[in-house]
């Protein structure tokens, strides 16, 4: 079995067990474990609601250490007042302790949490803390355990979601080159919106790397990749997503942004593109996924809230899912986000296809423009005329499925 799991990097272990939060009795505990410990660094929700979770790993991430990432599905623990936050605690400890025999030194302040599920329901604490003990006891370098976290963090998605890439830079030890593996896993259906970090998302690597680059190159890869995903425009409470780095490929530490740096944030950018893409293509009642590439804007800034603007326009979203090339909508939804524009030279493009040009409309072939919308992915791209700026999003289809998805969770 090929390891595209988050143990391929040298120096991780993982588990996915069920303690019994989800009554359907799936997977719902998770643990990835780095014994020689971990630099880490993490992105987190911009909501000003923020779960238990997220408020006690803000605080934990802080730490020079980082060796284990313990997570739930089924519960968000949020709006849940300082039982919550004990509770939260509770699971850092529960995780160190239940990995002593493994490494001794271990607190909960080296330990990450996050929580993703139901809003305001207090966590079976009890549950939880047998389910973190049984996962210790489960933790493997293999493909199979990799996949069971993967699951375990799972909410409304119908399929696990992870990517790894590798590449080769040089070697600290022996001077030639060493493998760098970087390997992620994400959670997320619905109730995502570009901004900050958007999911769970747990990555590793092997690479020996500073704190604060491997920061920099998470906050960068985020930005461009799964920040740019929107499937309702919602930003969820406990959006998290970590990058573990254990230091085992044997690589000359990167240290600056040199060649090296660029080689590594590069591949990891890649690897957060392709699991946004995943998400996307597995988003609530989803068929179809596109992008919106915005053009000719006065700033990047203003390229962003166009693109976004056109991806979680409903209208846009519901015309795509019956692949109808209505380029009304996608004009309408530009003009909605007050960007500036130039009228006479704005445009739209199905895919090659141009459907609209200098502010007028363009004789185009109706059923050729059907079948590109029709496709499980293409491309929408504007230009406002109005500059040289460009950005993009990732948006999907609005189906009836997802309307029944969400009227039947939890309320």
């Amino acid at each position: 079995m090929k390891n595209n799991t988050i143990t391929s990097p040298k120096g991780f272990l993982a588990a996915g067990i069920s303690c019994g939060i989800k009554k359907s009795g799936k997977a719902d505990i998770g643990l990835i474990f780095c014994p020689t410990g971990a630099k880490a660094a993490a992105v987190f929700t911009t909501n000003k609601i923020t779960s238990a979770a997220v408020q006690v790993s803000i605080e934990n991430i802080k730490s020079d250490k980082i060796s284990a990432i313990v997570a739930n599905s089924g519960n968000a623990n949020c709006c849940t007042g300082k039982t919550g936050i004990n509770n939260a605690t509770k699971m850092c400890s529960k995780t160190a302790n239940s990995l002593n025999d493994k490494c001794s030194t271990l607190t909960a302040r080296n330990i990450l949490v996050a929580s993703t599920g139901i809003i305001g329901e207090q966590l079976p604490i009890a549950k939880v803390s047998n389910g973190i003990s049984k996962a210790a006891e489960k933790l493997l370098a293999s493909a199979k355990a990799g996949l069971d976290f993967a699951k375990a963090i799972m909410t409304t998605d119908t399929k696990p979601k992870q990517a790894v890439r590798q590449f080769v830079i040089g070697s600290r030890l022996t001077g030639h080159e060493a493998r760098i593996t970087i390997a992620g896993t994400t959670k997320g259906a619905g109730m995502l919106a570009p901004n900050m970090a958007t999911t769970l998302c747990f990555i590793t690597t092997d690479a020996a790397i500073t704190k604060s680059l491997l920061g920099r190159a998470l906050k960068g890869a985020i930005g461009n990749s799964l920040n740019k995903l929107t499937i309702d425009g919602h930003q969820s409470t406990n959006d998290t997503a970590i990058i573990l780095s254990s230091g085992q490929a044997e690589n000359r530490p990167i240290t600056s942004q040199c060649p090296r740096y660029k080689k590594f944030a590069a591949a990891l950018a890649d690897l957060c593109d392709d699991l946004a893409r995943q998400m996307a293509m597995d988003a609530e009642g989803a068929t179809r996924i596109f992008k919106v590439v915005v053009e000719g804007a006065a700033t990047k800034a203003e390229a962003a809230k166009a693109s976004r603007a056109i991806a979680d326009y409903s209208l846009v979203k519901c015309a795509v899912n019956g692949a109808d090339p209505n380029w009304g909508r996608i004009i309408c939804a530009v003009g909605s986000s007050q960007v500036k524009l130039n009228l006479q030279k704005l445009s739209c493009k199905l895919d090659s296809l141009t459907v609209f040009s200098n502010g007028s409309p363009r004789k185009f072939d109706s059923k050729k423009a059907a079948k590109i919308v029709s496709q499980r992915e293409h491309t929408i791209t504007v230009n406002l005329g109005a500059g040289k700026a460009s950005d993009f999003c990732y948006g999907c289809d609005l189906s009836a499925k997802y309307v029944k998805i969400n009227a039947d969770y939890h309320t």
